[in-house]
């Protein structure tokens, strides 16, 4: 019995002359699916399978639906006669095309019994002359088939053997899905044996005497991204180290160039002896000439990559694209080795490497080294790990699924790198690029989960903003996001209403919810250091200047902001020595509205309210006098009349909102959220009970209150009393409220505190605020008569507005968690302008 062992996404290409047994071999070993047939192939174009005029088409056909499965990959079988060597040969490089591996199955029967068994079948009209001249192809073949470029040739030979004959599938040595970790992926050790023993000791590793393997207490796998070798002090005893790791079980290895390279040369091969190759020769001329054998066929049988934890994790030694993931060829090795290049060279001799990671899409993270890199950087879902400990940098590892970032540093310079190290790959943290925000992005954040989509043309809007309008981006560290109005109200003359907040949040396993005032005015962030000296020494100011306050799109509030600023330093000075920290970032509400906003008031809203409170009472009395005289206006007039008292109501909603101010006499601010301060992204980790407390101890004329109820949503009295609290403040003139989970979804333990439940609630799935507006506030963003057209207004779709909200408020706290973990800029400025260019997404803007 013959086991034929097949790739389980491969091109299996059967090869014998008609009646051979193909067809019947297919079936038995392969799904219906799994098989294309070029007969099949020959039915579908002249609905004869045995036209042989239709051929042409025929393969046209079979080679687009074999290619369209290899890009899918997917196990396929050509069922066709391949007895020429043309014919394999296009079947062959379309196998290539596609980064997949190609068998060959030839079935060799006596050219009598082929013949048999066609003259058996009626459906086959063509004489012996056809069998034994296939069967003459099929005998030249045999000498060469081996060396047309198939992976195996599989040779059965007689009726007996190829029915005896079994096919397993074979996983591809990359597949290592079942394995899940949890890993330590490290980076180029380049012969850095004692940095390596270091870190695997800080990463909690036991290493054996003779550092000849390592195990971890907690069962940890390492897994190296290749470049074990040259340039370093002990190449061998980093390989003698790692190969008993992986002899072991426990740890994995891709090859790295260097292995590579390394492994040509003690092959025989003519190889450049470079970038350190002589530093590993000559070490390992010093060992025995069994370990010389040993590391030899260690490296020479490294694989170009890893798939691992289900296809989520990647490792290749210079990265992979995701077209490339589980496929083998040449270029896929070329790519995991040497990733991908533009041809040209450096004024250091060296080749420039095409930033694919900056076009990565993939779902799975993939984690490399090979480009040392001052710093690990997060690039859609891409990690490069070298950092350099060869030239004097750091040995560093990856925590998975953590991903956590621990390095070791260097015990000296061990080579003097070609390309200064430090330069051109180091940037500045201060210094913001173009192409950090340039083009379609997807930002990682870490609150909500996964990727955020930035289209380009959202990019562009918001860069328009961004650079000729926006404060000091170095003060830029925030922008808040949009907020979601709650399911629409079925109560009569209301179109939003608390009791479809609370049911939102009370469905989504909420326990607790604290309801805030919403105040009227125009949304602010106010980023405050202790002291000019402070404001240069975290956020790179040396202008004199100690904050800034600027409005949600990122524009100065007024042309000069300094005595704002500093009577909210001075008032916050007391929180800051509360938390440690010489700044705050803080989200406020700036009153009046009229203060930034007067121009849109008189040319939107006060002509609409003058013009209204003009014609309508005109328009009334004519109606009243056409009434008096008997005429039937009776409906005409009672909504005319209507008209009126809702311009009166309208002109009363906008008014309240507007007061006189001179300089910040009249001016307002109501801080109702701390964003961060020194290590810490307070508007993630703590609960919006904190926030109010800490800012309700706030001491200065300049500050308002933020009023709150907190709510029991078990508790139906408890939403009664909140519903009554806000009926109350919108009669009073005031906006509305926002409805908030006590503590921030996600979060072990949220909404825990107080009564809770102690479960956490996905986080991304709920709204982090649902904004719940008054009756009467509702006719400025409406229109004054809105409420007779409630109706029509209860149509109105949410679903785009909640969208954005959610990723607006992820990527918020992403800018915020990178701030306070001390990021550079550019990074923490990849998020905000994020927000920002979501906001040119086509959204309702009454919403």
């Amino acid at each position: 019995m013959t086991e034929i062992a097949v790739p389980e996404m491969s091109l299996v290409v059967l090869v014998g002359v008609s009646g051979s047994g193909k067809s019947t071999f297919a079936r038995k070993h392969f799904a219906p699916t799994q098989v294309v047939s070029s007969d099949f192939c020959r039915g579908l174009v002249a609905d004869d399978e045995n036209d042989q005029t239709a051929t042409p088409d025929a393969f046209d056909v079979l080679n687009y639906i074999v290619g369209t499965r290899l890009r899918r990959g997917l196990l396929t079988v050509v069922d066709a006669t391949n007895v020429q060597w043309d014919a394999r040969k296009k079947l062959i490089e379309l196998a290539k095309s596609h980064d997949v591996l190609v068998d060959a199955i030839v079935m060799d029967v006596p050219e009598e019994v082929a013949a048999e068994r066609n003259e058996a079948r009626p459906d086959r009209d063509f004489g012996p002359h056809v069998i034994r001249r296939q069967h003459k192809d099929l005998r030249r073949s045999m000498a060469k088939i081996s060396r047309d470029g198939f992976r195996r040739v599989h040779v059965l030979r007689g009726a007996d053997e190829i029915e005896a004959a079994t096919v397993v599938r074979e996983k591809a040595w990359s597949d290592r899905r079942e394995l899940t970790g949890p890993f330590d992926i490290i980076g180029d050790v380049h012969g850095c044996r004692a940095e390596l023993e270091t870190l695997l000791r800080t990463l909690g590793w036991e290493i054996e005497p003779g550092a000849t393997g390592a195990t971890h207490p907690e069962g940890r796998t390492a897994v190296f991204v290749g470049d074990l070798v040259d340039r370093g002090p002990d190449s061998p005893g980093v390989l003698r180290l790692v190969m008993g790791m992986v002899a072991a079980g426990t740890a994995l290895c891709v090859s790295g160039n260097h292995e590579q390279k390394l492994a040509r040369a003690l092959n025989g091969r003519k190889v450049r002896v470079a970038h350190g190759l002589q530093e590993s020769l000559d070490q390992l001329a010093a060992e025995p000439e069994e370990f010389r054998t040993a590391a030899l066929a260690f490296m020479d049988g490294l694989i170009s990559h890893y798939q691992l934890d289900g296809g989520r994790l990647v490792v290749a030694h210079a990265g992979l694209k995701e077209a490339y993931h589980g496929r083998a060829s040449g270029r896929v090795r070329s790519f995991a080795l040497y990733g991908d290049t533009t041809g040209e060279t450096d004024e250091y001799g060296l080749p420039v490497r095409y930033p694919w990671a900056r076009e990565y899409r993939g779902r799975a993270m993939v984690v490399y080294g090979h480009t040392p890199v001052p710093e690990t950087e997060w690039i859609n879902n891409t990690i490069c790990l070298d950092t350099g400990v060869v030239f004097g940098g750091r040995l560093t590892a990856l925590r998975y699924p953590a991903k956590e970032i621990v390095s070791v540093p260097a015990e000296k310079v061990w080579y003097e790198s070609v390309r200064p190290f430090a330069a051109p790959g180091h940037r500045d943290p201060g210094v913001l690029s173009i192409e950090d925000v340039r083009g379609t992005q997807h930002i990682e954040v870490r609150h909500g989960g996964g990727r955020i989509k930035v289209r380009e043309e959202n990019s562009a809007a918001a860069l328009e903003i961004m650079s000729r309008f926006a404060v000091d981006p170095r003060w830029l560290v925030y922008l808040p996001p949009t907020m979601a109005p709650p399911e629409t109200s079925r109560l009569d003359g209301y179109l939003e209403h608390p009791a479809e907040a609370f049911e939102e949040f009370a469905a989504a396993g909420i326990t607790r919810v604290v309801c805030e005032e919403k105040h009227m005015g125009s949304r602010a962030v106010a980023v405050l250091a202790r002291s000019p000296q402070a404001a240069a020494a975290r956020f790179g100011v040396a202008d004199g200047t100690a904050g800034a306050v600027y409005t949600r799109t990122g524009r100065p509030f007024f042309a000069d902001t300094t005595e704002l600023v500093d009577r909210l330093r001075r008032a916050c000075a007391p929180l800051m020595d509360e938390l440690g920290s010489d700044w705050l970032a803080l989200d406020c509400e700036l009153l009046p509205w009229s203060a930034k906003a007067e121009g849109l008031i008189r040319s939107q809203y006060a002509s609409v309210g003058a013009a209204a409170r003009t014609a309508l009472p005109e328009a009334v009395a004519v109606l009243e006098a056409a009434a008096g005289r008997g005429l039937d206006v009776g409906d005409l007039l009672d909504r005319t009349r209507r008209r009126l008292t809702n311009a009166a109501r309208f002109r009363d909603a906008y008014a309240r909102y507007c007061w006189p101010v001179s300089g910040l006499d009249g001016v307002r601010l109501a801080p109702f959220q701390v964003l961060a301060c020194e290590g810490r992204a307070t508007a993630a980790r703590e609960p919006h009970s904190w926030h109010l407390d800490v800012l309700s101890r706030l001491a200065d004329p300049l500050i308002a209150p933020t009023r709150h109820v907190s709510v029991d949503l078990a508790s139906q009295e408890s939403r009664d009393a909140a519903t009554a609290w806000w009926s109350a403040l919108t009669a009073e003139g005031g906006e509305g409220m926002v409805v908030k989970p006590l503590e921030w979804p996600g979060r072990e333990g949220a909404h825990g505190r107080g009564g809770g439940t102690g479960a956490a609630v996905p986080e991304g799935r709920v709204q982090p605020g649902i904004k719940v507006r008054g009756r009467e506030y509702l006719r400025i963003i409406y229109g004054p008569d809105y409420t007779e057209s409630l109706e029509v207004l209860r149509r109105r779709f949410l679903g785009r507005k909640r969208s954005l909200a959610l990723r607006e408020h992820a990527l918020g706290l992403e800018s915020l968690s990178r701030l306070a973990d001390g990021e550079p800029l550019w990074r923490v400025h990849e998020a905000v302008f994020a927000v920002l260019a979501l906001e040119s997404e086509p959204v309702d803007p009454r919403l």
